[in-house]
């Protein structure tokens, strides 16, 4: 299907060209129908709403007065990963026409709160919920119920309050030896954490075993596996074709002995099966559980196995429950076999989803995600824990901001030792579409560093109204804090400025652990000034970052000096520029691999930056340049440099960035910035890939 597709689309395209051609120098709104036609060809043969999108999009920018073409976009963008820019389009069409569709400022809060911005959510629902009670006897297909809007300003809500006290939480990408580019999800780990089994839908050149795509134009699901040795996770592979076939094949579960493997079936309309592990890469012949587990007619789409393997949790969504998908579980007789299941109970299981369901090595904490508990939007991960004297479940926790989003979050798993899981979610360093993700609880796992977090948010509470000029370091010493160990807070005030005037503007701005991957809350006390409250034990280096529409982002690294026994004082100031033509600017934080022409795991920050930035401001194409420096031959260094560009310009197009506004250039070690005498000072600044502003 792939060959199909491809086809297809340059068929397309050569029809797009041609009337181009034809029309010698179509108008705007010719060239935007012409865009609009495509997505509608695209959709007709296909699902691939990521192409349609960009389609829509162009349209959309070529003709900005087009309604349909910006709510299309707007919509369709609602239906994929990058849910938060629907809003721009969204807003464009409601602005052309208020009453082109009824339910648009419901779309409209939608958008925003993908985009974690509550308060202009909650405005556009209460918008639309007034718009339903003015009109109570309109039942067009363009109508969303009032208990859709209701359940989500409920989330706006949830998610305001989870966002002003977040949990202390490290959330670290797993690294490019199991996440690719595409979807890599639902990780299962066995008990002592060596081996991690998932699913992804990468490409065949990285060992999917079909070459074709879905309908969607992404390829099929496969299951990969990793182990660990020397406590590094080794490059996935696929588990092998007597577990996957050519079609979609998914994970749901590993038992704690990692020797029983739960798969996905679609036989049944959703069925779950299992593989047994017969030697270290030989797995046997999938086999359907029993009619115990299995419903027939009805799906069971996951589970979990306890520690002494007698108890297995799943989700379904039979007959007989609370809502949509519910959480049973079914226990073994005496003869090993299954045995009846039954519902988890009204505490657990509400009239939405529940799914996900994980039962901890302890046996009586639960994890599972739910779209009917308070939640921030989508399926939030919850934890409950069973009592075993009174036979109950207590009431559903919310797991928190940052490991809860907006969207969903779910199948979260965890190690043995209670402090560490695994989930897969959209994050902005992520390497694809989903990425597989790392969580440690408490930062560092302990107890003092939830003192910490919990000293932070207080003293970020009181924090007092951030000065004016903020431009040079100001540290206060004296004795250690007797509270806590770390001492007082140490305040950091970040101004952001028009690069031009210096002037101060309002920004994105972000402060993120190095290390711990730790995002620290920021709020802005004035115009343009951010401030925030860190302690540390140690000195600390954070990322500091700032964006805006009609700008170059900025980041920087800083280190922040360890807590003493009075506050300290940190100023810095983040200058953005307006990209004008010859406006660079370096990406320090795209890294390759020694020699090579691959990214490094800690390089797709940066790159999703670029890919925002070029989304942010259509008008605008940029060179994208590489630099080496001045080690091994010129002729060496000019291609690498080159292969090096091409890949950030690759990498760029395959987020939907349009080709013709990019061209990559290998300049190899013809243009060092300084010398390349020493390494630290020198040769490491010169390896660089920069972005310059041709038009």
């Amino acid at each position: 299907m792939i060959y199909k597709f491809r086809f297809f689309a340059v068929f397309l395209l050569s029809l797009l060209f041609a009337s181009q051609v034809k029309a010698q120098q179509p108008s705007p709104e010719e060239l935007a129908q012409t865009y609009m036609e495509t997505a509608v060809e695209i959709l007709k043969e296909t699902k691939a709403l990521n192409q349609a999108v960009e389609m829509y999009k162009l349209a959309a920018e070529t003709d900005p007065n087009n309604v349909e073409a910006n709510y299309q976009a707007g919509a369709t963008y609602l239906q994929i990963t990058d849910k938060a820019k629907a809003t721009q389009y969204l807003l464009r069409a409601y602005q052309l026409d208020s009453d082109y569709k009824f339910d648009m400022l419901y779309k409209i809060g939608q958008g925003y709160q993908y985009g974690y911005e509550f308060d202009n959510a909650l405005e556009y629902y209460r918008k639309y919920k007034q718009k339903l009670e003015n009109n109570t006897g309109y039942s067009g297909s363009d109508k969303t119920p009032m208990s859709f809007v209701e359940r989500r300003i409920e989330e706006c809500i949830t998610g305001k309050n989870l966002m002003a006290d977040p949990v202390n939480y490290s959330i670290t990408n797993v690294g490019t030896a199991i996440n690719s580019e595409l979807w890599d999800y639902a990780p299962v780990v066995n008990a002592d954490e060596t081996v991690m089994i998932f699913t992804s839908r990468r490409g065949p050149d990285q060992g999917n075993l079909n070459e074709n795509v879905f309908e969607d134009n992404f390829f099929y699901e496969d299951i990969f596996i990793s182990k660990k040795s020397g406590g590094k996770w080794q490059p996935a592979e696929n588990i092998g074709p007597v577990v996957n076939t050519k079609y979609h094949d998914s994970n749901l579960g590993f038992s704690p002995d990692g020797k029983t493997l739960y798969i996905y079936s679609d036989e049944g309309n959703g069925d779950i099966y299992y593989t047994n592990n017969l030697s270290e890469d030989t797995w046997s012949e999938p086999v359907s559980l029993s009619d115990n587990i299995n419903s027939s007619g009805y799906n069971e789409k996951s589970v979990s196995q306890s520690a002494d393997g007698n108890t297995l949790f799943f989700a379904s969504n039979r007959p007989g429950g609370f809502g949509g998908f519910d959480i049973y579980y079914s226990t073994k007789n005496r003869k090993g076999e299954w045995g009846a299941s039954k519902n988890l109970g009204k505490v657990i299981n509400t009239e939405g989803d529940e799914d996900g369901p994980f039962i901890q090595f302890d046996g009586k904490t639960l994890y599972f995600s739910s779209t009917g508990h308070d939640g921030m939007g989508g399926y939030d991960i919850f934890k409950s824990e069973y009592d075993s004297a009174s036979n109950e479940w207590s009431t559903p926790e919310n797991m928190g901001y940052p490991l809860n989003t907006p969207d969903d979050d779910i199948y979260f798993v965890m190690t043995k030792d209670g402090k560490t899981g695994y989930y897969a979610t959209v994050r902005e360093e992520g390497m694809g579409y989903n990425d597989i993700y790392k969580v440690t609880i408490g930062g560092s796992g302990d107890d003092s560093s939830k003192k910490i977090a919990s000293k932070e948010a207080s003293v970020y509470e009181d924090a007092e109204k951030s000065e004016k000029k903020v431009d040079s370091v100001e540290v206060k010493e004296s004795q250690e804090d007797e509270e806590i160990d770390t001492g007082a807070p140490v305040k950091l005030l970040v101004r952001v400025v028009d690069a031009k005037s210096n002037q101060t503007i309002d920004a994105n701005v972000k402060l993120k652990g190095q290390a711990d991957n730790i995002t620290v809350p920021a709020e802005s006390k004035e115009n343009g000034i951010y401030t925030y409250v860190v302690i540390r034990e140690q000195a600390t280096d954070f990322m500091l970052s700032a964006n805006k529409p009609g700008y170059i982002f900025a980041n920087k690294r800083i280190t922040v000096p360890a807590s003493k026994g009075e506050e300290q004082t940190i100023r810095q100031t983040l200058s953005l520029s307006k990209p004008e033509v010859g406006t660079s600017k370096t990406l320090r934080n795209i890294f390759f691999e020694f020699g090579k022409a691959t990214f490094t795991s800690e390089s797709y920050e940066e790159l999703n930056k670029m890919v925002s930035f070029m989304e942010a401001n259509p008008g605008v194409n940029v060179e994208i340049a590489g630099h080496t420096d001045n080690i091994g031959s010129n002729a060496v260094n000019k291609k690498l440099s080159q292969l090096r560009a091409n890949k950030v310009v690759e990498y760029l197009t395959g987020k939907g960035i349009d080709r013709r506004r990019l061209n990559a250039v290998g300049y190899g070690e013809e243009r060092p910035i300084v010398s390349n005498d020493d390494e630290v000072m020198g040769r490491e600044i010169n390896r660089r890939v920069e972005f310059i502003v041709k038009e």
